[in-house]
């Protein structure tokens, strides 16, 4: 739920680079597949072509070392797709599109990597926007020019939906917003005869993690092989959505603003995505009600959020008697699955911000379905932010021995 720094996460992905997987799996069912829109891809503008020297020019000072890795040029394109909303109703969405070029890719099956992001509070942010600084023009960039295919989803309420309020932690639309950018890419893919190995790999932090769960779940439970999904790595994600909120409700926390923006973001968006319009009264105590009314998400509450909720709203919860928002947050937990794919979760044991109980929780919960393809992968003594750097050499290490 926290957003990446540009800088730590450039220097923190270097170790990732290199891995593109050269074997191939089969999908599980591949005449099984659902019906699915018969155009994804609405339209696709070419936002620029990159040669190695214009990338290399991006990295300088401490994060020079990254000129190194990059391997091949780029062509970067901004993809509108339909998608749905919240409601059901169809809307447009966007996202990012990082093809490798070049002589040393041009006969080379490349596999596709679908990049789910971190939290962000601003348009720039978006990947479609491929801005100095957002993931999709730093890390995202050196991916890519190492070989992988990149699709960046931008979710529902940047780019091209930048005038609806993005679902923050909203576990249907994050992954049907992803699925469809990837559906767009596949037509782009198709159109422009690109040489894609018809693999694909799915990797995310924090809601980025949350968010990959959400999609690989969806993709293995609906689409019936629509795609060869080959490997997983959610980090540090928010999953079991029930043990959490009880969490933040009765426990004290570690009362920091900037955290606590993010709680109160989730709380006001499943208030308004499933009809519960109550008033900031209805959860917090003065002055707390007064401030979330006035500036929802951007609340700056620097206390434990424990001591914020109304005795009434805490009692509700605990008892079982608010079975509305009760409901809302069961619609949103994804610990409790089985899944075919082989992942792993990373997650920090010190993590204050998004609590390890959420990794552990899935990974005791999928291990009693009997799932013999997930690990857990603990990060000792790692909080929110340090914990990226075992993710993602993790991940590396994940994805290349995929077989």
């Amino acid at each position: 739920m926290l957003t990446l720094k540009p800088l730590l996460t450039l220097l923190l992905c270097s170790a990732i680079l290199f891995v593109v997987p050269v074997s191939c799996k089969k999908a599980d069912n591949p005449d099984l597949v659902n019906p699915v829109p018969q155009r994804t891809l609405v339209k696709s503008t070419l936002i620029g072509e990159y040669s190695q020297a214009d990338l290399r020019s991006r990295f300088t000072g401490v994060s020079s070392v990254l000129q190194i890795f990059i391997r091949n040029d780029i062509r970067v394109y901004r993809i509108e797709y339909n998608t749905t909303n919240t409601d059901g109703k169809p809307i447009r969405a966007s996202g990012a599109l990082l093809i490798p070029t070049g002589n040393a890719v041009q006969n080379k099956a490349l596999p596709l990597l679908s990049m789910q992001h971190g939290t962000i509070t601003s348009e720039d942010g978006a990947p479609s926007n491929y801005t100095p600084g957002n993931e999709a023009h730093t890390y995202g960039s050196v991916f890519a020019s190492q070989g992988y295919i990149i699709s960046a989803p931008d979710y529902i309420g940047y780019g091209a939906s930048k005038d609806l309020p993005h679902p923050y932690e909203h576990n249907k639309s994050l992954a049907s917003a992803s699925l469809d950018m990837l559906r767009a890419s596949r037509e782009f893919i198709a159109d422009n005869k690109l040489n894609w190995d018809r693999r694909l790999f799915v990797a995310g932090y924090s809601e980025g993690g949350y968010a990959t769960m959400a999609l690989q779940k969806k993709i293995e439970e609906e689409t019936n092989g629509e795609f060869n999904l080959v490997a997983s790595s959610c980090g540090a994600g928010a999953y079991d959505k029930p043990a959490f909120m009880r969490e933040i409700i009765n426990n004290r926390t570690s009362g920091v603003g900037f955290i606590n923006r993010l709680y109160v973001w989730v709380l006001t968006t499943y208030d308004r995505i499933y009809g519960l319009n109550r008033p900031a009264t209805s959860y917090f105590k003065p002055p707390y009600a007064a401030q979330v009314a006035a500036n929802n998400a951007n609340t700056d509450i620097n206390v434990s959020l424990n001591t914020t909720f109304t005795d009434s709203f805490k009692a509700a919860v605990n008892n079982g008697t608010d079975q509305a928002f009760l409901k809302a947050v069961q619609d949103n937990d994804i610990h409790d699955w089985k899944p075919r794919t082989p992942t792993r979760l990373y997650h920090g044991d010190a993590d204050d911000t998004v609590f390890y109980l959420n990794s552990v929780n899935a990974y005791e919960a999928m291990q009693k379905r009997g799932a013999t393809n997930v690990e857990l992968k603990t990060l000792r003594g790692a909080n929110h932010a340090t914990g990226i750097i075992g993710f993602i050499t993790g991940t590396y290490e994940f994805f290349g021995g995929i077989q």
